[in-house]
């Protein structure tokens, strides 16, 4: 078995795991994922098998044992990217540069805990496409500033001297930064958000990007489906 283990939910409607099982992509390293369908009688019981909330993600890490002898088990996708930047510096899942390091936290901090109009408005679904959507005045806003901070970060770390350009967040390769916006890329490709022209070259980068259009590919090809979130 690999070190790792992510535990995720549909890969259609689960922005979290998403989240986790890019930045665990991009770390390079071999990862055993366990998926358990959401939605279900028993998906409670299945997810407190590995996850101590009850909630996905939760990267298992094998080769590191509690105090009780158990493995390492992370339920947080934030705490799980850090973990995996931590320990496998080589990835460069955060920005090299100092600075842009620090906005870098601070923006996927944002998202981490915010933005809560849009997502429940618009809850992931990547098979999904929306005619005709009409944003609240609050999803709006957060629309507004979300594209707001990938103009900023890009204009003031991706285009610089340090990192030499790029088409991502914080220069040429996408960071934890520019996974955790992914699903939020994934909304607005499935409501047709209209966006400027940055916005959208920046969407276009992301949805092409090998590891998160594998993520979408797989997304696409799975059998499982939550009617309310469809329908």
């Amino acid at each position: 078995m690999p070190r790792y283990e992510l535990v995720i939910g549909n890969m259609n409607y689960s922005s979290w795991s998403m989240r986790a099982g890019l930045v665990m992509a991009a770390s390079g390293e071999d990862c055993q994922q366990t998926a358990i369908q959401l939605r279900q009688p028993d998906t409670e019981a299945k997810i407190r098998h590995y996850s101590p909330s009850g909630k996905v993600p939760c990267l298992i890490d094998h080769q590191t044992k509690t105090p009780d002898g158990k493995p390492l088990a992370i339920w947080d996708s934030l705490a799980i990217a850090e973990y995996m930047a931590e320990n496998h510096p080589e990835a460069h899942l955060w920005p090299r540069d100092a600075s842009a390091r620090a906005i870098a936290r601070a923006v996927t901090a944002e998202m981490h805990s915010g933005f809560t109009a849009l997502r429940t408005q618009c809850p992931m679904n990547i098979r999904r496409r929306v005619a005709g959507f009409v944003p609240t005045p609050d999803t709006a806003k957060d629309i507004a500033r979300i594209t707001q901070l990938w103009q900023n970060c890009q204009s003031e770390f991706a285009q610089s001297e340090f990192t030499q350009g790029g088409k991502f967040l914080f220069g040429p390769a996408p960071t934890i930064a520019d996974w955790f916006y992914a699903p939020v890329v994934s909304r607005f490709v499935t409501y047709g958000i209209e966006l400027d022209a940055a916005a959208r070259d920046y969407v276009a980068a992301m949805v092409a990007h090998p590891i998160m259009a594998r993520w979408l590919a797989n997304a696409q090809a799975e059998a499982w489906s939550i009617p309310v979130y469809d329908d």
